[in-house]
């Protein structure tokens, strides 16, 4: 195993697959024997906790300004309390969600994503960042729960146009995620064992 960490950041709208993707290449990767830390955005520090209350309510959205503005709060807690230690002791850190989605989510409100990416220099650039890339209108489907503030079809139409203007500047891998799970799951495994091999080489 490679003598430093590697960071590793899944992205996508809900109902894309991440926490299922997420479960079956830390099972995978622990099973070959490497040290892996799994975590999210939000948090769960005390930004985080509020920030996942706040998603589930339905009382009206606060200025997508102010939540890019709580997210780089939060993201700045975790990176210091979680995933740079982490990453000190060489494991391997696989986040569901990270800075992209506050240019996802705060840009489809009509946040300068320069503004964004501003607030946000602290963020340390990860090894590899996959894209589970879904349409809406089937992404939706697939929730057994009930739906977050953020969850509504033509918001996340804006939502995945810029994670794909994400992946056509290249800061992001895309995966098809509207595909067989065990499809889905190869193609990430491929993708994650070529990026350890580079390291470890």
């Amino acid at each position: 195993m490679a003598d430093r960490g590697v960071f590793i950041v899944f992205e996508g709208i809900d109902g894309s697959g991440k926490d299922t993707h997420i479960k079956f290449l830390l099972r995978e990767l622990r099973e070959r024997g490497y040290n892996v830390v799994e975590t999210a955005e939000p948090s769960k520090n005390r930004v985080g906790t509020f920030l996942k209350r706040y998603q589930r309510r339905d009382e009206g959205r606060l200025p997508a300004e102010t939540e890019a503005l709580i997210f780089a709060g939060d993201r700045f807690d975790h990176l210091k309390t979680v995933v740079e230690p982490a990453l000190k002791r060489g494991a391997i850190v696989i986040s569901n969600r990270y800075f992209y989605s506050s240019l996802a989510y705060q840009g489809a409100m009509g946040v300068d994503l320069d503004w964004i990416r501003e607030m946000n220099r602290f963020a340390r650039k990860p090894d590899l960042v996959v894209l589970l890339d879904i349409l809406p209108e089937f992404s939706l489907q697939r929730l057994k729960r009930q739906r977050t503030i953020y969850e509504r079809t033509e918001y996340l139409r804006k939502v995945r146009d810029i994670y794909v203007q994400l992946v056509n500047t290249g800061e992001l891998v895309s995966v098809d995620a509207d595909r067989p799970k065990k499809a889905v799951q190869a193609e990430l495994l491929e993708l994650l064992e070529g990026l350890l091999e580079a390291r470890e080489g």
